[in-house]
């Protein structure tokens, strides 16, 4: 493969919320796609776009340059991996495959070593927003890996992101930013549920807090305009990132910072918050529900 070429033989597997949208900005850009899910019907449409929809994995595999996987879990994607018929046993060596869900720091260890071993590369690029931002080609993209591989898929990339921030030579280096930065995330919207509880009680209307915010000290701020104005609104059944899926990611921080010896006490009343939603049935409704938790606690609700 020419790696100046800019069309290349692509694989995509994940077509849930998010991967759908990434994988029709590659499909757009006349990369020849071949799509993989566990359900079937989610690769009707990349089909009659002039995608093909490969039976499994290793179908998949065949010829192609690099291959994107979008799971959610870790053990989804070593499952994708590791298994006879997986990537590492299917893509020709030299290849990249490029993991761009949130995952933990053991499982990229274990598959940026399988991969190795059989002559393939990992890249790991976690991806930083909605499924709305992967529709678009908005997402940022945190990517970590041997700088050559990066470079390389990089074209791809650059059409699923707006920016690719560059983490290091380690596949690691992008899940420990990727962590961080929805640690970060998660307890702004903590701060924000405590914060609405406390203005509710002085008979303030959230819109009122939710303006001060937005356009005074944090203006621009993208999580406090978007989960704030979920949380004015109480829309928590619009879903972009669901309660379960933060509290898997509050679980892979909890990991991460045990195996590097790193105290993160704001964590556990993210954690918390989460375990609390989920026990109220909210599991499934998007994160910004954390305000409806903390108003319970504040006896609001």
């Amino acid at each position: 493969m020419d790696w100046n070429d800019t069309r290349m033989n692509v694989g995509f597997i994940g077509l849930g919320r998010m991967g759908r949208g990434m994988a029709h900005r590659l499909l757009g850009a006349g990369h020849d796609l071949v799509v993989h899910d566990v359900v079937r019907a989610a690769g009707e449409d990349f089909v009659k776009a002039g995608a093909r929809f490969a039976d499994t994995v290793a179908d998949l595999c065949a010829g192609r340059d690099a291959v994107v996987t979008m799971l959610v879990e870790d053990a989804a994607v070593i499952d994708v991996a590791l298994r006879p018929g997986g990537l590492c046993e299917s893509l020709p060596k030299g290849a990249i495959h490029v993991a761009m869900g949130t995952y933990g720091v053991g499982a990229i260890r274990t598959l940026a070593a399988a991969h190795a071993k059989a002559g393939q590369i990992l890249v790991a690029a976690p991806v930083l927003g909605r499924p709305d931002l992967a529709a678009s080609g908005q997402l940022g993209i945190v990517a970590g890996g041997p700088d050559e591989a990066v470079r390389r898929a990089e074209p791809l990339l650059a059409l699923m992101g707006r920016k690719t921030f560059q983490a290091g030579e380690l596949p690691e280096s992008a899940t420990a930013i990727k962590l961080a930065n929805n640690m970060v995330l998660g307890c702004a919207m903590v701060a924000m549920a405590e914060s609405f509880s406390l203005v509710r009680k002085y008979d303030v209307a959230p819109q009122v807090f939710y303006d001060v915010i937005t356009e005074g000290l944090f203006a621009g701020a993208a999580a406090y305009k978007g989960y704030g104005k979920t949380m004015v609104d109480q829309t928590y059944d619009n879903v972009g990132s669901p309660v379960t899926v933060g509290l898997k990611d509050a679980n892979l921080i909890v990991a991460a910072a045990d195996l590097a010896r790193v105290p993160m006490p704001s964590l556990n009343v993210y954690r918390d918050r989460l375990l609390g939603a989920v026990a109220h049935g909210d599991g499934d409704r998007d994160q910004a529900v954390l305000a409806r938790e903390q108003a319970r606690a504040a006896g609001l609700e």
